[in-house]
């Protein structure tokens, strides 16, 4: 289906969009509990005006690093369900990284938002801000910022939409006892944690979590609406990719090599055995996944990256390995990009698979459909698929029947449109369910 508008672009939706509706609760609130919670968002936003003459303040801690977009969809996405959920809460983010233009990009999206750019800029909102948000991530990744937080200013803190794993997705052993103790630690000192898969919360409590309120918190990338139609627009134009006529796809290495894109990384001779290791049998499933597409069907394919490192990856293991009559229905993206042109190109394909996991996350955030191929470096976090109903669409490429599945899946996707695009509009709820949910938990902490 598409849309048109008075603009003259055409964007291809999700003909199966419905508006959204009040969900159900999810399992670990009753209904007395989350009538309790918005009571208490209204009380806490009175207590709030009165004791302080101004709105509630939360300072985040997010923005992790920009060489990947998923890493960038994280900030954008809390911050829109803030915007949905609290508009009356103001927001001070403290970044990692918001460099290569996320900043403007932010502040373009999100005018009123504050950043802390300097020392005396965190001073100062360490005294103005109420509580402290540890938005999603691979893990309890912000301890020092949190014990900074407690130390100077006593006041809570919490964590919203994170994994945790006995090891983060980028290093290679597993924590050791006392790193594991101290996420704990952290974990336990907090009004909430909030984890963004199931196993996380089953790890939480396996290793001694005892934080008051624990729960499902999918992660904020699925709220992520940046958009830049404009380039991704011309992007398909110089490209001849129709709106809903093809397929987006992303290859990928076990281990980013960041030293390759990246200052002050040294290359990881371990990582890079890794990746030379599984390389062949990690993307040759995509490349014949990608070849049947474009024999079998109409659809053609874009090869595009989530992380810095993909665009060689996508031209070495699937576009230089196709014939040259399969390349003239393969667009290889050579460039990098940032979440807005990527979001808006998602939503005019017709779908999307591949390695990555924050792609797809996006893509469900806008019903579009999306299968994950799962790697054991990709830590608990794909289990997330199977949280929000789409186990049918995640693979265990870590098992030969996992790869094998792939072609016949992706094609069923795309040859099923009215099925595979239901699929994705009933996750996009149940992601729904639960950040109503916590965000009310949010309101209620002031």
């Amino acid at each position: 289906m598409t849309l048109s508008r008075n603009t003259n672009e055409t964007v291809f939706l999700n003909p199966y969009f419905r508006a959204p509706v009040m969900p159900t609760l999810p399992p670990f609130y009753n209904r007395r509990r989350f009538i309790s919670l918005l009571s208490g968002i209204l009380a806490s936003r009175l207590v709030s005006a009165r004791s302080h003459g101004r709105r509630p303040r939360i300072l985040l801690r997010s923005a992790w690093q920009t060489a990947n977009i998923g890493d960038i969809a994280h900030t954008p996405g809390f911050l829109t369900l803030m915007e949905r959920y609290l508009p009356d809460v103001e927001i001070t983010l403290w970044p990692g990284d918001i460099g290569q233009g996320v900043e403007q990009k932010l502040i373009n999206r999100f005018p009123n938002l504050k950043i802390v750019p300097s020392e005396s800029d965190r001073l100062e909102a360490f005294s103005e801000c109420d509580f402290f948000v540890h938005g999603s991530g691979a893990s309890v990744g912000a301890i020092p910022q949190i014990n900074q937080w407690v130390k100077e200013t006593t006041k809570g803190y919490g964590f919203y939409g994170i994994t945790f794993d006995d090891h983060q997705s980028w290093i290679m052993r597993p924590d050791t006892p006392e790193q594991l103790a101290e996420k704990v630690a952290a974990l336990n000192g907090a009004a909430f944690a909030f984890f963004r898969d199931s196993e996380s919360l089953k790890f939480a409590k396996q290793r001694g979590c005892t934080a008051e309120v624990m729960g499902f918190a999918p992660d904020a990338a699925f709220a992520c609406d940046v958009r830049d139609d404009a380039a991704a627009d011309a992007f398909l134009r110089a490209n001849d990719l129709q709106p809903g006529k093809f397929v987006c796809c992303i290859a990928k290495l076990r281990f980013a090599p960041y030293w390759l894109f990246k200052k002050g990384y040294r290359r990881d001779p371990a990582k890079h055995e890794v990746n030379e290791r599984f390389k062949e049998q990690d993307n040759a499933p995509l490349l014949k996944a990608v070849q049947r597409v474009v024999r079998e069907t109409d659809f053609k394919v874009l090869l595009c990256p989530e992380d810095m490192s993909e665009m060689a990856v996508n031209k070495e293991m699937i576009y230089d390995r196709i014939s040259a009559r399969d390349q003239a229905k393969v667009v290889w993206k050579s460039d990098y990009w940032l979440v807005g042109e990527a979001i808006s190109t998602y939503r005019r394909s017709a779908g999307l698979f591949g390695l990555q996991m924050h792609s797809p996350i996006m893509c469900i955030g806008h019903e579009i459909p999306a299968v994950l191929c799962g790697l054991d470096q990709q830590t608990s976090k794909q289990i997330m698929w199977d949280d929000i109903g789409l186990g049918a669409w995640h693979l265990d490429f870590d098992e030969a029947e996992g790869r094998e599945q792939l072609p016949g899946t992706v094609l069923q996707m795309l040859l099923d449109p009215e099925g595979s695009f239901r699929k994705a509009t009933a996750a996009k709820r149940v992601v729904e369910k639960h950040q109503t949910s916590t965000m009310a938990h949010l309101g209620a902490v002031f």
